[in-house]
């Protein structure tokens, strides 16, 4: 169980964002994951330990959580979820950025394009392009199909049928595997909080593609990658990864170091695809050194 601390609506560039806000001290602004379609209840309750000297920055990007809802959901793109982040931290002041899986690649884009509103710039389990996007799926089938011969059997028949990946029946099958090629113990999956509200699902397949278990598509191919760029970024950078996450797995995130040879980069031996459910002593102590050292 968790408590929401302080959140109120914040009107940004003509919608609300749902922001919740605790602790004093520099700002730390948290983004989430889950795909594009999560909302901030990823975080809860494992960073409460952080406002007791930062202020701790929750938040919901549009359409998801508790912010508001575009009639149409089409409307939420990348572009429109960086140049909200950019106008949140204009509000907020300079902040360190933890973006978490898409977070992420919203955490580089405001970093690269605004690196005055940006301290520090932490990459969680997260991804540098719309091809990293389309390898950690290649790997998550390639595991169940070792692994899991059965589920891959079951996937591979209702595809057959005509089925695309975010249809009920297949959803299902990922959903019943995902403990077991997320997380270092599958058990901690019950320690992800959640609560009526906290994913969007009708969002994801709008964003992602309606068969993106196999082929990235909707707003994910159009994201920019960020390879390129990252020798241009100013502010210090840090990647966490799992040991034990099967989608963005370490071979994977140690490409930040080669595109960005000045990170810091840390594998969290007990961790899969959360590292701050499953580590998050390890997340905060590496944070705050981290911010100490920047």
């Amino acid at each position: 169980m968790f408590q929401h601390p302080n959140g109120r609506h914040h009107v940004v560039r003509g919608h609300r964002l749902w922001v919740e806000q605790e602790g004093a001290g520099h700002p730390v602004v948290l983004l989430a994951g889950l795909g594009p379609a999560g909302s901030h209840v990823v975080f809860h309750p494992h960073f409460d330990p952080l406002a007791g000297d930062h202020r701790v920055i929750y938040v919901d990007l549009h359409g998801r959580g508790r912010s508001d809802r575009p009639a149409d959901l089409r409307e939420i793109t990348f572009a429109g979820d960086v140049a909200d982040v950019v106008a949140l931290l204009a509000e907020v002041g300079p902040a360190h950025l933890y973006g978490f899986s898409y977070g992420g690649l919203i955490a580089q884009a405001v970093a690269l394009e605004r690196p005055g509103l940006v301290t520090t710039l932490t990459l969680a389990n997260s991804l540098h392009s719309p091809e990293m996007w389309q390898l950690n799926h290649v790997n998550i089938n390639r595991e169940l199909g070792a692994q899991f011969p059965e589920t891959w059997e079951r996937i591979q028949a209702l595809r057959r049928s005509g089925l695309r990946s975010t249809d009920a029946p297949l959803r299902a099958e990922f959903a019943a595997a995902a403990p077991l090629v997320r997380f270092y113990n599958p058990g901690n999956a019950a320690l992800l909080a959640t609560e009526p509200g906290a994913r969007n699902d009708e969002l994801y397949p709008l964003f992602c593609g309606d068969d993106v278990d196999f082929v990235i598509g909707g707003q994910v191919p159009l994201i920019p990658d960020f390879r390129p760029r990252l020798k241009e970024l100013a502010v210090p950078l840090m990647v966490l990864a799992g040991r034990y996450d099967r989608a963005l797995y370490p071979a994977l995130q140690r490409e930040f170091q080669t595109y960005a040879p000045r990170a810091r980069f840390h594998v969290l031996e007990r961790s899969g695809s959360f590292g701050h459910v499953e580590e998050p002593g390890t997340v905060l102590e590496l944070l705050r050194d981290f911010w100490h050292a920047s």
